[in-house]
């Protein structure tokens, strides 16, 4: 989506005042625009300081806690793709951006290997290396035979499975489903599409679609943003369509997943899951779902590589020139009122 700029009034200072988070190393904004001052920002700071531009903390949590002690602000430049928790915090008076594409390959990488890692049995034999007992290997047939249904019986034992031919369901088909989907094409898998609405070239199915869909599927991928719309939309019911052993794989947010349906439906022994996000997050000691069989969880990091400072700011750079310059914004998610 673009925007017209917003456009920078009554500065008392020439300069375009852009608050960053002091963490950050002053290394990473070599390359931004000229005609600006950087003020380093936390929530540690005894004063008010007065900005133009916000480069919010990448953890809400930071951020939220900065937020008071900022004035003036117009224009918001996320470091991250979901800005969920921005709107409520800074209201409808300030222009929000989000880092469109900045962590496009990050999160396509970790799904890759999130699918490889469950379908090559990764977490079992991570287990048995821990176990130093090399026989329990053939514990792999019956986790085949349990999670699959196929209780054929097949010589040599089988071990692991392949991707390569599977049917895989991408729910969400913008840019990092995109790159989720270069990333599969060695694979040769069959790829079906899911967004808000139809498209042609390549087919892309709507959402309404997605119950029929989901039987089709070996692998389920989600990647959508968090809406209103998209919360739950994996619930019991789309669980229950999907095929003995299918694998779900959430790199989107934690509640597109009814997670009482998601711990139901691995306990079972009916489906297995890959999730970097959960609903609650952080997900608190206890839960139900760190003791689920056939789970592979990471704690929401699938973005987070050296590469992420530094492509994130480029993105922020880019919308800072276009700002100063009237032209329009490229990742507007929330227009001034």
């Amino acid at each position: 989506m673009e925007s017209r700029s917003p456009q920078p009034v009554g500065l008392k200072n020439p300069m375009l005042r852009v608050g960053y988070p002091a963490v950050l190393s002053a290394d990473l904004f070599r390359d931004f625009p000229e005609g600006i001052e950087l003020i380093p920002v936390s929530d540690k700071m005894d004063r008010d300081v007065e900005i133009d531009v916000w480069i919010p903390d990448p953890y809400p949590t930071h951020a939220m806690r900065v937020w008071p002690k900022l004035h003036g602000v117009k224009l918001v430049l996320s470091m991250m793709a979901g800005t969920e928790w921005i709107p409520g915090t800074v209201g409808p008076h300030a222009t929000i951006c989000n880092a469109h594409g900045a962590h496009n390959i990050p999160t396509a990488e970790w799904t890759l290997a999130a699918i490889l890692a469950m379908l090559k049995y990764f977490p079992l034999y991570l287990d048995i290396q821990r176990s130093g007992a090399w026989k329990r290997r053939f514990e792999a047939s019956a986790h085949y035979a349990a999670i699959t249904g196929d209780k054929r019986a097949m010589y040599p034992p089988v071990l692991q499975e392949e991707l390569t031919g599977k049917t895989v369901l991408l729910v969400g088909y913008g840019a990092i489903g995109k790159e989720i989907e270069r990333l599969l094409t060695p694979f040769d898998v069959r790829l079906l599409r899911v967004a808000r609405r139809a498209r042609t070239e390549p087919i892309v199915h709507a959402v309404g679609e997605l119950d029929s869909l989901l039987p089709q599927a070996e692998v389920v991928v989600l990647i959508l943003p968090s809406t209103p719309e998209s919360r739950g939309l994996i619930g019991r019911r789309q669980l229950a369509l999907m095929r003995q052993g299918t694998l779900l794989v959430n790199a989107a947010r934690g509640p597109v997943v009814d997670t009482d349906a998601l711990v139901e439906a691995l306990n079972s022994g009916r489906i297995r899951a890959a999730l970097d996000v959960t609903e609650p997050e952080p997900l608190p000691e206890g839960h139900p779902l760190w003791r689920c069989p056939n789970l592979l969880l990471t704690p929401h990091v699938a973005a987070s590589t050296p590469q992420f400072a530094p492509r994130a700011l480029r993105v922020v750079a880019d919308e800072l020139r276009r700002y100063m310059s009237g032209e329009p914004l490229k990742n507007v998610v929330q227009a001034a009122v």
